[in-house]
């Protein structure tokens, strides 16, 4: 059921209701999937990982307290899978030509290619960040999250994740002019 919070189906998958797990995996995982690639840059290691994120929800939902919202909690998760299995195997590269052809329909050929550009630019300045400075953009940008849910994913305070905002946005404002790329879009 759609109108279903993530904290109720939560609180269903804890008792062992199935239904209550698909429609929390189809509401999570492209989400949790692009957040892991981010990390790995390999999308069948990606796909093997979010197969492990959503077994350990489906395990451990009546674990879930309740101190942050349930995709806070998953994204948690698929940190701790993402890093551990960078520990364990090397990086491959994103394939920026597969990312790069989502194009939207709205837009006319050159602006979509303009996008694309500016998107392979902006990447390739955010790839020059720093890890840690790299995951908070990524997180607050790409995964929507708050400081305080940042915080809690990281594992760090708030007022850190703060100073590191303040210093990726700083870095990738320079990396930006230096390589071209105006502040607009297309």
């Amino acid at each position: 059921m759609q109108s279903d919070s993530d904290q109720d189906l939560i609180l269903r998958v804890a008792k062992g209701d199935r239904l209550a797990f698909r429609t929390l995996y189809a509401r999570h995982n492209v989400r949790v999937f692009r957040f892991i690639l981010r990390f790995i840059k390999d999308e069948g290691q990606a796909e093997d990982l979010i197969g492990e994120v959503f077994l350990d929800v489906w395990r451990q939902a009546d674990r879930f307290e309740g101190r942050s919202s349930v995709s806070t909690w998953i994204l948690g998760m698929a940190r701790f899978k993402a890093l551990s299995s960078l520990r364990k195997t090397t990086e491959a590269e994103l394939d920026e030509e597969k990312a790069g052809a989502i194009a939207d329909d709205a837009d006319t050929p050159e602006v979509v290619a303009q996008k694309v550009d500016k998107a392979h630019a902006i990447r390739r300045c955010i790839d020059q960040l720093s890890p840690e400075h790299r995951e908070i953009v990524d997180l607050v940008y790409y995964q929507e999250k708050s400081i305080s849910e940042v915080a809690e994913i990281v594992q760090i305070p708030e007022n850190t994740v703060k100073t590191r905002m303040f210093y990726a946005r700083k870095r990738l404002q320079e990396l930006m002019q230096s390589a071209g790329v105006d502040r607009g879009w297309p």
